[in-house]
Protein backbone atom coordinates (compact mmCIF):
# COMPACT_ATOMS: atom_id res chain seq x y z
CA UNK A 1 0.00 0.00 0.00
CA UNK A 2 1.19 3.32 -1.22
CA UNK A 3 1.63 6.35 1.61
CA UNK A 4 3.51 9.60 2.05
CA UNK A 5 6.08 7.39 4.02
CA UNK A 6 6.97 5.41 0.68
CA UNK A 7 6.96 8.80 -1.22
CA UNK A 8 9.21 10.59 0.84
CA UNK A 9 11.67 7.41 1.12
CA UNK A 10 11.91 7.33 -2.79
CA UNK A 11 14.48 8.09 -4.75
CA UNK A 12 15.57 8.05 -8.27
CA UNK A 13 13.33 9.01 -11.67
CA UNK A 14 10.87 6.79 -10.27
CA UNK A 15 10.61 8.63 -6.83
CA UNK A 16 10.71 12.00 -8.28
CA UNK A 17 7.96 11.06 -10.84
CA UNK A 18 5.94 9.86 -7.74
CA UNK A 19 6.73 12.51 -5.93
CA UNK A 20 5.11 15.00 -8.80
CA UNK A 21 1.77 12.92 -9.11
CA UNK A 22 1.69 13.18 -4.86
CA UNK A 23 1.81 16.93 -5.33
CA UNK A 24 -0.11 17.09 -8.29
CA UNK A 25 -3.34 15.04 -6.35
CA UNK A 26 -3.08 17.45 -2.99
CA UNK A 27 -3.16 20.61 -5.46
CA UNK A 28 -6.24 19.27 -6.72
CA UNK A 29 -7.75 18.05 -3.79
CA UNK A 30 -6.74 21.16 -1.71
CA UNK A 31 -8.35 23.39 -4.84
CA UNK A 32 -11.56 21.55 -5.18
CA UNK A 33 -11.94 21.78 -1.11
CA UNK A 34 -11.49 25.38 -1.42
CA UNK A 35 -13.72 26.08 -4.35
CA UNK A 36 -16.54 24.06 -3.13
CA UNK A 37 -16.41 25.87 0.43
CA UNK A 38 -16.72 29.02 -1.08
CA UNK A 39 -19.36 28.42 -3.81
CA UNK A 40 -21.37 25.46 -2.95
CA UNK A 41 -20.65 21.54 -4.07
CA UNK A 42 -23.35 21.49 -6.37
CA UNK A 43 -22.15 24.52 -7.93
CA UNK A 44 -18.94 23.77 -8.61
CA UNK A 45 -17.98 22.04 -11.99
CA UNK A 46 -15.00 19.67 -12.23
CA UNK A 47 -13.78 22.17 -14.96
CA UNK A 48 -13.16 25.00 -12.33
CA UNK A 49 -11.36 22.68 -9.92
CA UNK A 50 -9.04 21.80 -13.17
CA UNK A 51 -8.59 25.45 -14.54
CA UNK A 52 -7.55 26.31 -10.43
CA UNK A 53 -5.27 23.50 -10.24
CA UNK A 54 -3.78 24.02 -13.50
CA UNK A 55 -4.51 20.89 -14.90
CA UNK A 56 -6.84 19.24 -17.52
CA UNK A 57 -10.49 17.93 -16.53
CA UNK A 58 -8.92 14.54 -17.93
CA UNK A 59 -6.42 14.41 -15.24
CA UNK A 60 -8.56 15.67 -12.50
CA UNK A 61 -10.32 12.46 -13.23
CA UNK A 62 -7.91 10.53 -13.28
CA UNK A 63 -6.54 10.89 -9.91
CA UNK A 64 -10.23 11.24 -8.38
CA UNK A 65 -12.71 9.05 -10.43
CA UNK A 66 -15.53 11.36 -9.25
CA UNK A 67 -16.66 14.55 -8.21
CA UNK A 68 -17.33 12.66 -4.77
CA UNK A 69 -14.10 11.36 -4.75
CA UNK A 70 -12.20 14.83 -4.43
CA UNK A 71 -13.80 15.06 -0.86
CA UNK A 72 -13.87 11.82 0.19
CA UNK A 73 -10.36 10.78 -0.57
CA UNK A 74 -8.02 10.68 2.31
CA UNK A 75 -4.46 10.35 1.72
CA UNK A 76 -3.78 10.57 5.15
CA UNK A 77 -5.23 7.01 6.10
CA UNK A 78 -2.57 5.00 4.15
CA UNK A 79 -0.33 6.87 6.51
CA UNK A 80 -2.09 5.53 9.41
CA UNK A 81 -2.07 2.11 8.36
CA UNK A 82 2.07 2.30 7.29
CA UNK A 83 2.75 3.67 10.78
CA UNK A 84 0.77 0.51 12.45
CA UNK A 85 2.40 -2.00 10.91
CA UNK A 86 5.97 -0.41 11.36
CA UNK A 87 4.80 -0.46 15.05
CA UNK A 88 6.95 -2.55 17.52
CA UNK A 89 5.48 -5.94 18.90
CA UNK A 90 5.72 -4.98 22.83
CA UNK A 91 3.04 -2.61 21.91
CA UNK A 92 -1.01 -3.96 21.90
CA UNK A 93 -3.50 -3.14 19.31
CA UNK A 94 -4.95 0.01 21.17
CA UNK A 95 -1.12 1.46 22.10
CA UNK A 96 0.21 0.82 18.32
CA UNK A 97 -2.70 2.50 16.86
CA UNK A 98 -2.44 5.70 19.43
CA UNK A 99 1.41 5.80 18.00
CA UNK A 100 0.26 5.63 14.78
CA UNK A 101 -1.79 8.57 14.71
CA UNK A 102 0.94 10.41 16.59
CA UNK A 103 3.27 9.39 14.05
CA UNK A 104 0.92 10.32 11.05
CA UNK A 105 0.05 13.95 12.94
CA UNK A 106 3.36 14.73 12.68
CA UNK A 107 3.59 14.53 9.31
CA UNK A 108 0.89 17.23 8.72
CA UNK A 109 1.64 20.79 8.24
CA UNK A 110 -0.94 23.73 9.11
CA UNK A 111 -2.63 23.62 5.71
CA UNK A 112 -3.17 20.21 5.66
CA UNK A 113 -5.23 20.39 9.27
CA UNK A 114 -7.15 22.95 7.31
CA UNK A 115 -7.90 21.07 4.70
CA UNK A 116 -8.78 17.81 6.91
CA UNK A 117 -11.11 20.46 8.79
CA UNK A 118 -12.83 21.74 5.65
CA UNK A 119 -13.47 17.91 4.02
CA UNK A 120 -14.98 16.94 7.32
CA UNK A 121 -17.13 20.12 7.08
CA UNK A 122 -18.19 19.48 3.34
CA UNK A 123 -18.88 15.42 4.59
CA UNK A 124 -20.99 16.25 6.88
CA UNK A 125 -23.25 19.15 5.35
CA UNK A 126 -23.33 17.69 1.67
CA UNK A 127 -26.25 15.19 1.75
CA UNK A 128 -24.24 12.91 -1.18
CA UNK A 129 -21.03 13.57 0.38
CA UNK A 130 -22.44 12.07 3.64
CA UNK A 131 -23.50 8.66 1.78
CA UNK A 132 -20.48 8.61 -0.21
CA UNK A 133 -19.01 9.30 3.42
CA UNK A 134 -20.72 5.69 4.90
CA UNK A 135 -19.20 3.48 1.98
CA UNK A 136 -15.72 5.16 3.04
CA UNK A 137 -16.37 4.54 6.52
CA UNK A 138 -17.29 0.61 6.38
CA UNK A 139 -13.93 -0.01 4.02
CA UNK A 140 -11.76 1.55 6.61
CA UNK A 141 -13.09 -0.69 9.57
CA UNK A 142 -12.42 -3.33 7.18
CA UNK A 143 -8.86 -2.42 6.71
CA UNK A 144 -8.60 -1.43 10.85
CA UNK A 145 -9.90 -4.94 11.28
CA UNK A 146 -7.89 -6.86 9.02
CA UNK A 147 -4.54 -5.17 9.92
CA UNK A 148 -5.23 -6.14 13.68
CA UNK A 149 -5.94 -8.96 12.90
CA UNK A 150 -2.83 -9.74 11.07
CA UNK A 151 -0.75 -8.07 13.58
CA UNK A 152 -2.49 -10.17 17.02
CA UNK A 153 -2.69 -13.47 14.65
CA UNK A 154 -6.25 -14.03 14.81
CA UNK A 155 -9.02 -13.75 12.15
CA UNK A 156 -11.01 -10.52 11.45
CA UNK A 157 -13.60 -13.25 12.45
CA UNK A 158 -12.63 -13.17 15.86
CA UNK A 159 -15.59 -11.63 17.87
CA UNK A 160 -12.85 -10.25 21.08
CA UNK A 161 -10.71 -9.14 18.11
CA UNK A 162 -14.11 -7.52 16.80
CA UNK A 163 -15.02 -5.90 19.75
CA UNK A 164 -11.51 -4.39 20.69
CA UNK A 165 -11.84 -2.89 17.15
CA UNK A 166 -15.18 -1.66 17.08
CA UNK A 167 -14.00 0.39 20.84
CA UNK A 168 -10.75 2.09 18.76
CA UNK A 169 -12.85 2.84 15.72
CA UNK A 170 -15.47 4.64 18.16
CA UNK A 171 -13.12 6.47 19.53
CA UNK A 172 -11.45 7.54 16.15
CA UNK A 173 -14.81 8.07 14.61
CA UNK A 174 -16.44 10.17 17.65
CA UNK A 175 -13.00 12.03 17.72
CA UNK A 176 -13.03 13.10 14.37
CA UNK A 177 -16.79 14.43 14.36
CA UNK A 178 -16.44 16.34 17.36
CA UNK A 179 -13.06 18.15 15.92
CA UNK A 180 -14.82 19.41 12.61
CA UNK A 181 -18.09 20.61 14.95
CA UNK A 182 -15.34 22.15 17.63
CA UNK A 183 -12.10 22.78 15.20
CA UNK A 184 -10.54 21.49 18.92
CA UNK A 185 -6.88 22.85 18.37
CA UNK A 186 -6.09 20.26 20.73
CA UNK A 187 -7.28 17.35 19.07
CA UNK A 188 -4.19 14.76 18.96
CA UNK A 189 -3.94 15.06 23.00
CA UNK A 190 -7.83 14.69 23.45
CA UNK A 191 -8.10 11.45 20.83
CA UNK A 192 -5.26 10.38 22.34
CA UNK A 193 -6.42 10.82 25.99
CA UNK A 194 -9.36 8.62 24.94
CA UNK A 195 -7.32 6.05 23.68
CA UNK A 196 -5.14 5.73 27.17
CA UNK A 197 -8.76 5.56 28.99
CA UNK A 198 -9.98 2.94 26.27
CA UNK A 199 -6.76 0.73 26.93
CA UNK A 200 -7.10 1.38 30.45
CA UNK A 201 -10.39 0.10 30.71
CA UNK A 202 -12.12 3.10 31.83
CA UNK A 203 -14.76 3.34 29.51
CA UNK A 204 -16.63 6.38 30.72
Amino acid sequence: MTSLFGRAAETGAGGLRERKKARTKIAIQSHAVRLFREQGYAATTVEQVAEAAEVSPSTVFRYFPTKEDLVVHDDYDPVIYAAFESQPPELNLIQAWRAAIREAFAQMTPRDVEIQLDRGRLLLSVPELWGATLHGTRETLEIITDLSAARVGTSPEDPALQATVGAIFGVLLTAALNWVRTEDPKILSTLDAALVRLDEGLLR
